[in-house]
C-alpha cells in the first residue's frame, strides 16, 4: 500500500491530466475548446487592428509593396 500511495504523490498530476484528457475526448468537448479559441483569438485581433488602425494599415501597405 506504501508503494501505490508513493506512486499517487508522485505522478498524481499526470494521472488527472490523463483522465481529464480522455473526458474531453470522450464527449467531443475539443471542438467547443477550439470554437472558444478562435473566437477569443478573432476578438483580441480585431481590438489591436481598431485600436492601431494607423500602424495596422502601415504594415498591410508595406507587406503589399514587398509583393
Amino acid at each position: 500500500m506504501e508503494g501505490f500511495k508513493e506512486f499517487w504523490n508522485h505522478y498524481k498530476g499526470a494521472i488527472i491530466g490523463v483522465i481529464i484528457a480522455i473526458l474531453v475526448l470522450a464527449t467531443r468537448l475539443y471542438n467547443l475548446i477550439i470554437a472558444i479559441f478562435v473566437l477569443c483569438l478573432g476578438a483580441l485581433i480585431g481590438n489591436y487592428v481598431q485600436q492601431n488602425k494607423e500602424e495596422v494599415k502601415d504594415r498591410i501597405k508595406k507587406f503589399i509593396d514587398k509583393m
